[in-house]
């Protein structure tokens, strides 16, 4: 998948499609921290998410609603920051560190450090660091992003107690300029990303990447003239930029297995896959690794889309439901034009549906059955009802929380949503 933009042809126009691609973590990342620091108290500090994610949560595509984000951008410009994480005994907590090409570089929590928090310090390229309690990020800049896990609106006040014992110690008052969005004119977005790179430089193995990519003059140190196009040249960029966003649209997030589409391992730690780095980017940014969490969406009429009534039903067999040693739910996401996906009010004002959700009814037969609808499917299949938007097209998501192998290998596979 990582060169099937590059592979479409030489010169300038398959130069400008590639880079647009390559930079859109970037752009993604720098228009997240914009949206996020004026509402925060601050670089290298936590802002905390005191309630579920709901419809009005549109600041990151795909929220979850099964955990409180703490969210803090990290600039290691002026040396390491200090990171503490409480003790959280059996709840879930993962804080994962992303660099600014969206790779997770640790997370730290549950699955990997234990229940028992620990003082862990954060540091960037070049600075001296030694010892089991140091984490290195790739780049100087990066963003921070806690997940603690709430069972209900009753758990939210034990919850807030463990987020204010997240504490992010180091330099503050950092600010940043303004970068261009990913519908920016194309040279105003290679512009950004030059000023991005010159910031947060890539790895020596995107060596390859930034020779394809010559003729357009960006360089992996942040080198970009867009003064040396004429109007041809940048007619030809512009297409080469269109071709990227539509191919974008389209672009798999996985292999389809019986219904279900899978995330390749590559999820949250993308090496040279900058197709599909840049496809998560736009849909899902800040996924965790696979190890960590791992997301099927299911098929549609159309692609991940689906766009009847339904009822649909998602029928689990005893003894079948996701195996996982932390917890699952199933997501209702609205699309938008753009392929980003949030959650949808609704008369249930449920957006999730899982196994901490209270009053979930079973079969005689011990088996599950959710029903998905745009409308009420009526009282004996209102309690596991997951309402549908009234109109427009939507998908799901179902987030497995530390999966358990045979979710990985493929030796358990989801059952396929079908109409009722």
């Amino acid at each position: 998948m990582g060169q099937a933009f590059a592979a479409a042809g030489g010169g300038l126009r398959a130069a400008a499609r590639e880079a647009w691609l390559y930079g859109l973590p970037m752009i993604e990342m720098a228009t997240t921290r914009a949206r996020a620091l004026p509402l925060s108290p601050g670089v290298n500090r936590f802002a905390h998410a005191r309630r579920l994610s709901g419809p009005e949560s549109r600041a990151v595509t795909a929220p979850n609603n099964d955990t409180l984000y703490s969210s803090a951008w990290l600039d290691l410009t002026r040396g390491p920051v200090t990171l503490t994480l409480p003790p959280t005994g059996d709840r879930y907590i993962s804080v994962a560190a992303m660099n600014m090409f969206t790779d997770n570089d640790a997370v730290l929590g549950t699955r990997t450090t234990g229940r028992d928090g620990g003082r862990f310090t954060l540091v960037g390229p070049g600075q001296p660091g030694a010892g089991p309690d140091v984490v290195r990020i790739a780049t100087p800049h990066a963003w921070l992003l806690g997940r603690t896990l709430v069972d209900g609106p009753d758990d939210l006040a034990a919850v807030h107690k463990v987020q204010d014992a997240l504490i992010l110690e180091g330099p503050t008052g950092m600010t940043y300029p303004a970068f261009a969005g990913r519908q920016a004119p194309a040279l105003d977005y290679f512009a950004s990303l030059a000023r991005l790179l010159a910031a947060d430089p890539p790895p020596a193995t995107d060596r390859a990447l930034f020779a394809r990519i010559a003729p357009l003059g960006l360089t992996a140190a942040g080198g970009f003239d867009p003064s040396r196009f004429d109007a041809t040249q940048r007619a030809e960029i512009e297409a080469g930029v269109a071709e990227a966003r539509q191919a974008l649209r389209s672009a798999p997030l996985g292999a389809p297995v019986q219904g279900w589409t899978y995330p390749p391992t590559s999820l949250g730690s993308y090496g040279q896959d900058y197709a599909f780095r840049a496809a998560v980017a736009l849909g899902g940014l800040a996924a965790l690794p696979v190890a960590e969490a791992t997301y099927p969406h299911p098929a549609g009429e159309q692609g991940r889309m689906f766009s009847g009534p339904g009822p649909y039903r998602l029928h689990f067999p005893k003894g079948g439901l996701p195996p996982v040693d932390g917890f699952w739910s199933l997501t209702m996401y609205e699309a938008t034009p753009e392929g980003q996906f949030f959650l949808v009010a609704n008369p249930a004002n449920r957006y999730s549906i899982g196994d901490r959700t209270p009053g979930l009814k079973t079969n005689p037969d011990g088996s599950l059955d959710i029903w998905i609808a745009r409308s009420d499917p009526g009282p004996e299949r209102r309690t596991n009802w997951l309402p549908a938007p009234t109109s427009g097209p939507f998908t799901l998501s179902l987030r497995a929380y530390l999966p358990k192998r045979e979710l990985l290998n493929g030796t358990y596979r989801l059952p396929r949503i079908v109409r009722a």
